[in-house]
């Protein structure tokens, strides 16, 4: 049967699907009977589900695992959950299941990706990124790998989507100030995140892993172009490998955002502001489309902004579209 997905989910629907086992508890219910409390997850939400009288191997599966549920939604005190018949650890799953992707076409942004890196004319910068994404394996981790844990662009692909967006803004960017070294910046915006393929992991969640948490992508990102740069010889000259790593290492903008350094270059400051535009207003986005999908015109507090956001629905607009010669773009009914 087909698969369905926690955001279709209605009280009545048979479950046979794998999901990813966020938490888990054992209690006792009145009669003392024990019970299993369960939260799953698939790239669309949430749901919380029960099992009652679970056997030994359910109650022994551990909180993080990929879980194959057999069972039934239900409603309980105006919420739904998934009565579970059976929980069993998933011998095979699709990790596009459990974990939410972008919409654009990742052949599309790969594209779009290469001809960036194409339009760099500085032989050193150009080599430079042609060897880094060209290293074996970089390219399909760097595709797949989500943006961030949670504020913007958190879903598989969505570094490689963020990346391209502040490259081509700071084509733009460089077309309005020509004082801008316009490879320099390009370059920098296209390798300015590559370290969050060592920051995230994403196997049945988005998180940090070790050296995520210890040092963080700016200075994983710095080190991986700097051993590219050491395996190139005297490709880079060492003074733009600095301006480069300047560029890198400052492009959070602030110490208290992670920066080791402020920006103190143009192109560094160009690069500071069109990261955090990409990422607040795609976090913008984000946030007020939940809010709109359970149709709220103002979100929460739980965002990237810490404030509630302003999410208004779309107006319907009933008036006639003026018929254009031919009739070619008349409004049908």
């Amino acid at each position: 049967m087909d698969r369905s997905f926690v955001e279709s989910l209605v009280a009545g629907d048979r479950v046979d699907a794998s999901f990813a086992l966020r938490a888990k508890e054992m209690r006792a219910a009145r009669t003392g009977e024990a019970y299993l409390t369960l939260e799953l997850a698939d790239r669309t939400g949430r749901i919380g589900g029960v099992m009652f009288r679970p056997d030994r191997d359910a109650a022994a599966v551990p909180v993080g695992s990929i879980v194959v549920v057999r069972g039934m939604v239900t409603s309980f005190r105006g919420a739904m959950r998934v009565s579970v018949d059976s929980l069993r650890p998933a011998a095979h799953y699709d990790p596009a299941d459990i974990l939410p992707s972008g919409t654009r076409d990742p052949d599309e942004l790969l594209s779009e990706l290469r001809a960036l890196v194409g339009s760099v004319t500085v032989p050193a910068l150009r080599a430079l990124l042609r060897s880094l994404f060209g290293e074996t394996g970089f390219i399909d981790a760097f595709r797949t790998c989500p943006a961030s844990q949670t504020y913007h662009h958190s879903y598989l692909g969505g570094l490689m989507e963020h990346t391209v967006s502040v490259a081509t803004l700071c084509v733009r960017l460089s077309e309005i100030y020509p004082h801008v070294d316009r490879d320099l910046l390009v370059a920098a915006a296209l390798l300015h995140d590559v370290g969050k393929v060592d920051e995230l992991e994403y196997t049945t969640h988005i998180g940090y892993t070790d050296e995520g948490r210890m040092i963080g992508h700016l200075l994983l990102g710095e080190r991986r172009v700097r051993s590219v740069i050491e395996r190139l010889g005297d490709t880079v000259p060492a003074e733009l490998a600095t301006r480069l790593s300047h560029i890198l290492l400052s492009h959070h903008g602030e110490l208290e955002w992670g920066s080791p350094k402020r920006p103190c270059m143009l192109e560094a400051l160009v690069l500071h502001h069109a990261d955090n535009l990409d990422a607040k207003t795609t976090g913008f986005i984000a946030a007020a489309a939940a809010a709109t999908l359970v149709e709220e015109s103002w979100t929460d507090a739980a965002n990237l902004f810490r404030r509630p956001l302003w999410a208004p629905r779309a107006a319907e607009d009933d008036r006639e579209a003026p018929a254009r010669e031919g009739g070619r773009y008349a409004r049908s009914a």
